[in-house]
Order: structure tokens, then sequence, then C-alpha cells
């Protein structure tokens, strides 16, 4: 809780020293509780032990006799070798309720911390539609962008477009060779596309993909095949803009289809740049030519060219070829003039990538070291997978997202039926909608990018506590409540900006009051932390915690009772609001007036 620390470090900065302890990192240790029922912020005092020959706990309780309370610390207790500070309750509300504490735009309507932040995710190989396992990436990438708008950092998202690699190749060589029968005839053991999706190419054509992969490992028909789709690649490689105009028309449709999909999810970008930009521009040729004079180049029999970045310290894998021996170059080198072109368009770098691309980013960022750049930074994430296996679109076993967006609006609409009679149908579609799409991101979000999970359907779809939906509920609970008061005639707009006389209040805080002040004064602070350390999860959990809060307070605490208003509750409420709205917003849960 940054707000208390100003008011901590002073007094305990003269306490520490009193009793000998000479630590200069002290205050980088005084950090937020682990355990929020203990405190608000904790000092370890395990580092101190052995200098002053003490264990931690006799340490702890020692200091928190020295120390003397203050108008901001409300109590200090020594716990298990920690030295722990809960703030004070009144002194915390008019922290907040004076506005000392941001709230946020995760829209990024102004940016105030002046950092330029150019975040590129998703770039997913626009050759059939998006399944739950390729989503995360795009989830994961969209809730980092709203998190560092929300922040307050200028943030441009982009998508990188792979308009030439094989996988192109493969789609646009089976729309050029085969026809419906065709396909209908090489895929007869796998389901036709659903009449729902007869509209999307994302859906149609994934099948000429798929069945132009099938003819590849047959090896009476690859021959010719491979050599074919070789000759289109080795094309586009080389700019033929013919070429890469037929690669245009095959994939485009298909990436319309999944940006719509991604549309519904709340998932947009600023940007789209293509591979073949760095092919055409030039940007590639420039790029070989300085690969080709740095002291690490070398040369394999077949006169391919690579760095060796064994001679830097990699492991394992140490050649990073950069050039094919007929001249044309790799991904990974049209890669490193994409990262080029990037740092040139922003101050910090991020990259979303798959856990399985680890070994070629510490390839791609050596190798821009080696040339004076810097290096991005990465979230990588791993995969989710079926309880059967991996997720893949080549053998076709998936879970689409359109499909499992519209199982969650058609389950949510059942709930919304039942529950609220005299909703309409367009009412009870939105509302659907919105829960949703806001439930499977949650679903996602709220799990470590470092951990992989098992997709469920039921636990995609679950609207108990501790969801997506148990959020935007406790979002409507504090705008009904407001409603109620303004419809009995209070001004709900005066009271809300209403200074308190907090000197002369007697008043009693409930706890469930005070642990709701709490979860709304560390909010920022869990919001940079999840910012820095690219962990989305932890803020999705911060939202959950104060969802969670508010209940808590909203039973206990009556703000209009008897037809009088409770002013402290009010303001508490409408702050409350604002915190879930914005918090709401950074993770794509969409905030609703009425659920």
């Amino acid at each position: 809780m940054n707000i208390l620390r100003e008011h901590v470090e002073p007094v305990l900065g003269n306490a520490l020293e009193s009793i000998g302890i000479q630590n200069p990192n002290w205050k980088s240790m005084l950090a937020q509780s682990r355990e929020h029922s203990q405190g608000d912020l904790s000092l370890p005092c395990f580092p101190f032990a052995k200098q002053l020959g003490k264990n931690p706990n006799e340490i702890a309780h020692e200091l928190s006799e020295l120390i003397v309370k203050n108008e901001a610390i409300g109590e200090i207790n020594a716990n298990g070798g920690y030295l722990n500070f809960k703030a004070e309750a009144k002194w915390l509300s008019m922290q907040l309720l004076s506005g000392k504490v941001r709230i946020g735009d995760a829209f990024g309507k102004k940016s105030d911390t002046g950092r330029q932040i150019l975040i590129e995710h998703t770039s997913a190989n626009p050759n059939g539609p998006f399944h739950v396992g390729r989503a995360r990436n795009a989830i994961l990438g969209d809730t980092l962008v709203r998190l560092h708008r929300l922040l307050g950092n200028e943030v441009r998202a982009e998508y990188y477009v792979d308009d030439m690699g094989k996988q192109v190749g493969v789609l646009a060589w089976a729309l050029d060779n085969l026809s419906d029968d065709d396909v209908d005839s090489i895929l007869e053991d796998k389901d036709s596309v659903s009449t729902k999706w007869a509209d999307k190419a994302d859906h149609t054509r994934v099948r000429w993909y798929q069945a132009a992969q099938k003819l590849r490992s047959d090896e009476s028909e690859s021959q010719t095949m491979e050599k074919e789709i070789g000759e289109l690649v080795h094309a586009s490689e080389h700019g033929d803009e013919s070429v890469l105009e037929q690669f245009h028309n095959s994939f485009q449709p298909v990436l319309d289809g999944m940006l719509e999909t991604l549309g519904r999810l709340g998932i947009e970008f600023n940007q789209f740049t293509n591979e073949s930009m760095f092919v055409t521009n030039g940007d590639v040729a420039k790029l070989t030519k300085t690969l080709s004079e740095l002291e690490i180049h070398g040369v394999a029999d077949n006169g391919a060219e690579y760095l060796d970045l064994g001679a830097r310290g990699l492991k394992g894998k140490t050649e990073f070829f950069f050039k094919r021996g007929d001249g044309s170059s790799l991904y990974a080198t049209r890669d490193i003039a994409y990262h080029i072109w990037k740092w040139s368009q922003c101050d910090e770098l991020i990259n979303i990538l798959g856990e399985d691309h680890k070994l070629q980013s510490k390839q791609v960022g050596m190798t821009l070291q080696e040339l004076g750049h810097k290096v991005p930074e990465v979230l990588f994430y791993s995969f989710i997978k079926l309880p059967e296996g991996k997720m893949s679109t080549r053998k076709g076993n998936v879970v689409f997202m359109d499909d499992l967006l519209e199982e969650a609006r058609e389950h949510a609409s059942t709930i919304v039926r039942e529950l609220r009679t005299e909703y309409s149908e367009k009412e009870v579609f939105h509302i659907a909608e919105s829960v949703g799409r806001s439930a499977i991101r949650f679903n996602i979000i709220k799990v470590s990018p470092d951990k992989g999970f098992t997709f469920r359907w039921e636990e995609a779809l679950a609207f108990e506590a501790g969801s997506a939906p148990f959020i935007m509920y406790s979002l409507t609970r504090a705008l009904s409540i407001a409603k109620k008061c303004s419809d009995n005639g209070v001004d709900v707009d005066e009271i809300s900006n209403k200074i308190l006389d907090f000197a002369s209040m007697n008043m009693e805080f409930p706890d469930s009051l005070i642990n709701l002040l709490r979860c709304m004064a560390i909010q920022n602070d869990v919001l940079e932390r999840s910012v820095n350390q690219c962990r989305p999860n932890l803020f999705a959990n911060q939202v959950l915690n104060l969802a969670t809060s508010f209940n808590g307070f909203y039973r206990d605490c009556k703000i209009f009772y008897e037809g009088q208003v409770n002013e402290l509750y009010l303001q508490v409420s409408q702050l409350a609001s604002k915190f879930l709205k914005t918090g709401m917003e950074g993770l794509g849960i969409t905030p609703l007036e009425r659920m």
C-alpha cells in the first residue's frame, strides 16, 4: 500500500537505527503483506538476525514496541518474523474519498507516464479459425494492453501478419488446386463445416488447409505438391508481387473471420504489419548484408549463412541461420528486421509468445544485441490442452472460440431469462453476450501465464463466485443502490462530492468496510506489479478480491435504511463502483448497469 508507505518509512527508519540495524536495503524489503489479515505493509526481519544475534520474531516484537503510531498507522503487530503495519481506517477513508488514489483509464484517453509501449500479440497464422488454445495469446496480449493503459502508458497493439510463410503457401496452393469435391473426399473422415459458420471464411477455408496437409502426408501425392508449394514460398521470400498477391487473396478472408471472432472478445489492434513489407522495402537485404559482416558470421556446406551465437554464450542450438543457400531469407531474418523497425516506433517493446518460441526468441534477442539494439521483453505462456491432449488446427482436434462464445451466450441467456422474466429479448441477448465473453476471458486471464491448464467446458462457463459474472454483478449492485437512493429523492452526486467531517464521526467502522477500503487502496499497487511482471492474473485476482470485499460491505453496511442514507457508506459504494468499473475494463470484462 504505497499511500501508507510514506508514513511508515520515517518512523520505521528511526526504530531500525535505534536497535543498531545497518542495512541500507530495508526500504526495498518493506512490501505489501502476503497475508491480508496481518497488515497492509510488512517488513521481514530475517536479514537482521545474524547482525543482532536474535531470532527474527524477537526483532519484530522489539520494533513493534519502539514505533509510535501516527495518524496513518492504525495497528502494528509482529508475527512469524514479520513486522506488520495496518492503515488507520478513518485516515484511509479520507485518502480514498479525497481522490488521492488514482483510478485510471483502461482506454488510454491520456497518457501521464510518458512511456510509449508497443505490444505485439496474437499474430496467429491466418489458416483457420481461432481455437481456445490460440486465443490465450490474444486474450493475454489484449489484457496487457488494457492494463498498461490503465496505468497511464501510451500503448500500441500490433498484429504481425504472416503473409509469406509455409502455412500460407499451403493454403494458397490448396485453394488453387483443390475443388470442393476434392476437399470433401480427402476429409471424408472429418465433420463438415457447421452451417452456423458457413459464411465465415476462417471456418470454410481451413478445410482446404487441412486437406492439403493430409495430402502432404501421402508419399504418392506429396512430391510434386511439395515442389509446387516450395516454389510459391521461395518466390514470396524473394518479394514476387504476383505470388504475394495470391497469398493475400488466400489468407485475407480467413484473417477477417479471425478478427471478427476477436472482436466478440473485445480485442482490437491499432496496426497490422505484413511480414513481406521487410522484403519488398529492402530492409531484409540490408540486414543480411550487415549480418554477413559480423565476426561471428559463418557459412554452412550448402551455402546457407548463420551467426555462431555459441561465441556469445548461447547453449544448445548455437547456429542461427539467417540466409538460405539460394540467397532467400528465413522467417527469423524477417523477424529481426521487424524488431529493428518496431524499436523505431516505441520506447518499450513487449512480445506475447508461446513457450515453444523460447529458443527462437533468445536467438532474436542475442542477434539484436549483436547489432546494437535493445532486447524486447517477452511474456511466454504455456498451452491449453483438451482432456484428450494438445489442440491442433492441422489435426482438427480443437474447441473453436466461435463455438465457445455461442455456447457461453446460450448458457447465460437461459439463466437471465429464468431470473429476469421482465427483460426483453434484446436486453437478454446483450447481457448474455457480455456475460459469455467476460466469463471466457476471465477463465483464461486468472491463470498465471506460465501455467498450462486443461480446458473444460464446465469451468469456462461457470457463473458462480470467483467468476467474471460474479464481478459484473457486484458492479450492478453498486449501481442499483445509487439508483435506489436517487429514486428516493437523495442527491447522490451532491453527497458523493461532499467533504465528510471524520473528526466528529463517532461511528465504529465495521470490518467489512475496512476490508473494502484496504482493497481499494492497493488496487493501483497491484496494477503496477501486474504490468511490471507481465502477469495479468495478479490484477484479475485483485479485481475478484475487490468484488468479494464489496459484497461483504454491501451485506453489512446499510446504505439506505428506513428512508435515511448513510453518507459515508454511499460515498464508499460510489468509489468502489468506479474501481470495479475501471478494473473490469482493464480485464476486458463488460460493465453492465443491469443483470
